[in-house]
């Protein structure tokens, strides 16, 4: 048996930092994993460095920012030039496996493999992607419901009752074949001689809202408190780029007994999540590999919920940049809430150190191993996190296929590359061209007043937007420095 400790990844998909009962949401029901946070290190400061999957997934997988991986968009082919996390674990020795949803392109199996899993069983949860599903597959075997789509809304629900109850039964729903895939899955690599790399990976609570029963009706009786409505007047308060992102189907207004039965069947798809993951851990001690065991817990990102206007993600604010993750690896990271800024570049490195895997050269995150050892290991602390958007992401695809004209930009918008900056009191969020943000988030968390264009604060602006520059210039410092130079 090798001593190098397995890894367990499991992330969900699009799910708030605050959608967690550890994180202080006295509404939500996550008995599990409130759990695994009390013998976990909580870090509650952990950053995203794009608020869209692919991006934010591949930054997770290589330790490197947006713009140095070049996955910027959904649905674009990852560089040759990128190396993933299983594919450095697999050249260590580890065996890897994914269950779930990937998000590669193209969405196959067999991409996965490419990129460096041993095994691979699918569901990207997007229907353009069923073709390619290993989900799909085992439903037309085994689902006496195979007719049904999976995301399929029940025909039969009462008045007063959630509108979103998916039409199948919860055994048969994406969550659950995650769920039993992944037990299936730590069953088979538990026995073998290899340390096992396994990424398990939700689509939920990511939209479109259906929630099997009984978890469509666990929050029915729940007034969960809802953002303030959003008028043009505080749309016309911010940058152009991110108004026509906002704007792109016109000002969605959501009646607030429809958006209240959103947020129920959200909290209700993560409910579902958290028994799932209850069962995972249950599997993994049962199997008596709890102890040898890396296991983290993370999110690619999370969802505005109609925060601010916008439905999903893709902004910078902070329901969308800011996520939960958890990590326990027995004897190696103190159980506890730590509260340093962190960003999941640094998810890598703090991995194969515990792994005794080499870190990539090309690696733009810092370990943060040291700071969960308690002991007196040297570790800097983040001032500052940072994260990056192309705008375009939201507005062109289907129906809304702006034209992109050289030296006028997509959609009439130029430079659609935002980048952003977070301190622990101030975010800046900066569109070349088109002025910006900025939020005193110790004085507006909820980051409702927008300060950038404020006379009293163009110091501020001024010192945030260089230190921003600093990182651009910074950030690439083992690329600008080749390695044939230092011969």
């Amino acid at each position: 048996m090798s001593d190098r400790p397995n890894i367990l990844f499991i992330m969900t998909d699009q799910q708030r930092f605050d959608c967690l009962g550890a994180n202080g949401n006295p509404l939500i029901q996550t008995p599990n994993l409130d759990a695994l946070a009390t013998r976990s290190a909580n870090l509650t400061n952990m950053f995203v460095q794009a608020p869209v999957c692919v991006p934010s997934r591949v930054t997770f997988f290589t330790g490197r920012y947006p713009h140095a991986h070049r996955n910027r968009v959904n649905n674009t082919p990852l560089s040759d030039t990128e190396t993933l996390m299983p594919a450095y674990l697999k050249d260590a020795g580890y065996t890897t496996c994914a269950v779930g949803k990937l998000h590669l392109y193209p969405p196959t199996r067999q991409e996965g493999m490419r990129r460096g899993f041993d095994t691979v069983l699918l569901q990207d949860g997007l229907p353009p992607n069923d073709p390619f599903s290993d989900y799909v597959a085992w439903r037309k075997e085994h689902d006496p419901n195979r007719h049904i789509h999976y995301k399929a809304l029940a025909e039969d629900v009462a008045p007063g009752e959630n509108p979103y109850r998916a039409a199948l039964p919860e055994e048969y729903t994406e969550t659950s074949w995650v769920g039993q895939s992944t037990r299936e899955m730590l069953t088979r690599l538990a026995g073998g001689r290899k340390p096992f790399f396994l990424f398990s990976s939700f689509f939920k609570p990511h939209e479109p809202f259906e929630v099997p029963q009984p978890f469509d009706a666990m929050y029915n009786d729940v007034d969960i408190p809802l953002s303030p409505a959003v008028t043009m007047e505080d749309v016309g308060k911010l940058p152009l780029p991110l108004q026509t992102l906002i704007l792109r189907d016109g000002l969605q207004e959501v009646e607030r007994e429809e958006l209240m039965w959103r947020y129920r069947s959200y909290y209700g798809a993560v409910s579902h999540i958290d028994r799932e993951v209850g069962r995972i851990l249950d599997t993994l001690e049962d199997l008596g590999r709890a102890d040898d065991t890396i296991l983290v817990f993370a999110s690619d990102h999370g969802d505005q919920l109609w925060e601010h206007g916008v439905s999903g993600k893709n902004v910078f604010f902070e329901s969308s940049v800011h996520v939960p993750f958890l990590v326990s690896f027995p004897g190696a990271a103190e159980a506890g809430t730590c509260d340093a800024l962190i960003e999941s570049t640094d998810v890598l490195p703090t991995l194969f150190e515990w792994a005794h895997v080499p870190e990539p050269r090309h690696c733009q995150g810092r370990s943060f191993a040291p700071l969960l050892s308690g002991s007196a290991a040297p570790y800097t602390h983040r001032d500052a996190v940072f994260a990056e958007n192309v705008i375009p992401e939201v507005i062109t695809g289907g129906t809304r296929n702006f034209r992109f004209d050289k030296g006028q930009g997509v959609g009439g918008i130029r430079h659609p590359d935002a980048k952003m900056m977070r301190t622990r009191k101030w975010k800046i969020n900066y569109y070349p061209g088109y002025d910006g943000e900025l939020y005193d988030l110790e004085n507006d968390p909820s980051e409702a007043r927008n300060l950038y264009t404020d006379p009293a604060y163009q110091a501020t602006v001024a010192e945030l937007k260089g230190r921003l520059l600093d990182w651009m210039i910074t950030a690439d410092e083992t690329e600008q420095i080749a390695e044939k130079w230092l011969l």
